[in-house]
């Protein structure tokens, strides 16, 4: 991922596909969403409180198996633990196992694990993240070769979704939700960026269900380090504008004005968003955390990536705001 993965995007090559994206997920008032359905407007009901002890609990769960490295023993446990946790939450769960080919001519066991709430509501919006770690710490300042825990950069995004599938199923919520945890994202090679999301652009091509569709997409990436600040990316502010304001709107106005910012310091980033927008044509946005010098936390790809960076107050900013808007406004963008 990230600063060589989650490189810059050239603005041309996504000018070529966002006009088509950006209308798939249009929903002014009076016009039908992505799925043809009229708009839902804001519902009054009481919002479940996210529980930041729960997701650091999930983070560490998923550190304790170990470097989550495709073809692996950590790998199969981990998707195991993640198969069984949503099957005590959603409604259906879907796991696609395949196998891709990694950059170097690897073949690569996949594991992407799906959880459906209300699959019959029309009107659904897509989470994902991925649960992978990178193979090496290739930006580690004195061991490129060592292996990583992947506590923020997988585990945190994971660990968040998992928590909002505890309460959709304490409490139902009206909208259909679809929880996406894709694998093989982090094994890529930073010379090809389309070596990496590998599980994502299978799903893309292949969904869970024929022919998915959502209103539109939120992918956690990186969500959980301490003093984590969330920029608006630019391929997110193109491909679904809408979505991505009033997701910022909804945290600034439930008191995390700090982390979720609207100063204009994002960059373009290749992250499992863009295979998503432009092989499933989902309108998806990114929270993913950034730095305003323009590089990617300290932490990243690094043996730092461990617990000891995971901050509560980080996952619960990102877990309230979802809770928030799936119970109250899911549609309203």
């Amino acid at each position: 991922m990230k600063i060589m993965r989650k490189a810059l995007i050239a603005l041309t090559a996504l000018a070529m596909t966002v006009g088509a994206c950006q209308q798939n997920g249009k929903t002014e008032e009076g016009k039908n969403d992505s799925t043809g359905a009229s708009k839902v407007d804001r519902i009054q009901v009481p919002v479940p409180v996210f529980s930041e002890d729960s997701a650091y609990a999930y983070t560490a769960k998923q550190v304790s198996f170990g470097p989550r490295i495709p073809n692996t023993p950590a790998q199969e446990k981990c998707a195991a633990w993640l198969i069984a946790s949503l099957k005590q939450w959603a409604d259906t769960v879907y796991v696609q196992r395949t196998t891709v080919t990694g950059p170097k001519g690897e073949k690569l066991p996949c594991i992407n694990i799906v959880g459906s709430f209300n699959p019959a509501a029309k009107q659904r919006v897509l989470l994902l993240a991925h649960w992978d770690t990178r193979p090496i710490a290739d930006e580690d300042a004195f061991d490129k070769t060592k292996k990583l825990d992947g506590a923020d950069d997988g585990g945190s995004g994971v660990a968040v979704l998992l928590e909002a599938a505890r309460n959709f199923k304490t409490q139902r919520p009206d909208a259909g939700v679809d929880i996406l945890l894709v694998d093989v994202e982090d094994f890529g090679d930073p010379s090809n960026e389309n070596s990496f999301c590998l599980g994502t652009q299978y799903w893309a091509k292949n969904p869970h269900v024929p022919g998915y569709k959502a209103n539109y997409g939120i992918l956690l990436d990186m969500v959980g380090g301490r003093g984590s600040q969330f920029y608006m990316e630019k391929a997110s502010q193109q491909y679904a504008p809408g979505p991505m304001r009033m997701f910022w709107d909804v945290a600034n106005q439930i008191g995390y004005s700090d982390i979720f910012r609207y100063e204009d310091y994002g960059s373009y980033i290749t992250d499992d968003h863009i295979p998503v927008n432009t092989i499933a044509n989902i309108p998806t946005f990114d929270v993913l955390a950034w730095q305003a010098s323009g590089q990617f936390p300290s932490h990243w790809h690094t043996t730092n990536d461990n617990m000891s960076v995971i901050d509560k107050r980080t996952l619960k900013a990102v877990g309230q705001t979802i809770l928030q808007v799936i119970y109250t406004q899911p549609f309203s963008y």
